[in-house]
C-alpha cells in the first residue's frame, strides 16, 4: 500500500485546511486508516481514524469538533477537514493505514504551520 498525502500550508490561526490521503495498491488490506501528528521534539501522535468498512470515526480530545476526517472508498481517498485552526496544531501530518494483518503503513508527511 502506498499512501501519498496532500493539503498542508501555511495559514493564519482560525483558518481552515483539508489534508488528503491518496491510498494505492492493496487497498483491500486496509482496515483502518487514520491521521497522525508530530510536532516539533514531540513524538507523533493520533488525530483521528476512521474504519475502512463503516466508517467509524474516533477524534484526539484535542481536535474533537473543529476536524473532520472522511473518505472516499471510489477513489480510495482520506481526508481531514481542520477549521478553526490554532497554532497549537502546527505539525507533520502522517496518513496511516493499518492493514487486518502486518504493519502499518505510512504517508511521507505534509507541514501544516498555523501562525497566531
Amino acid at each position: 500500500v502506498q499512501l501519498v498525502e496532500s493539503g498542508g500550508g501555511l495559514v493564519q490561526a482560525g483558518d481552515s485546511l483539508r489534508l488528503s490521503c491518496a491510498a494505492s495498491g492493496n487497498t483491500f488490506s486496509i482496515n483502518v486508516m487514520g491521521w497522525y501528528r508530530q510536532a516539533p521534539g514531540k513524538q507523533r501522535v493520533l488525530v483521528a481514524t476512521i474504519t475502512n468498512g463503516g466508517g467509524v470515526t474516533n477524534y484526539a480530545d484535542s481536535v474533537k469538533g473543529r476536524f473532520t476526517i472522511s473518505r472516499d472508498s471510489a477513489k480510495n481517498t482520506m481526508y481531514l477537514q481542520m477549521n478553526s485552526l490554532e497554532p497549537e496544531d502546527t505539525a507533520v501530518y502522517y496518513c496511516n493505514a493499518r492493514p487486518f494483518f502486518g504493519y502499518d503503513y505510512w504517508g511521507q508527511g505534509t507541514q501544516v504551520t498555523v501562525s497566531s
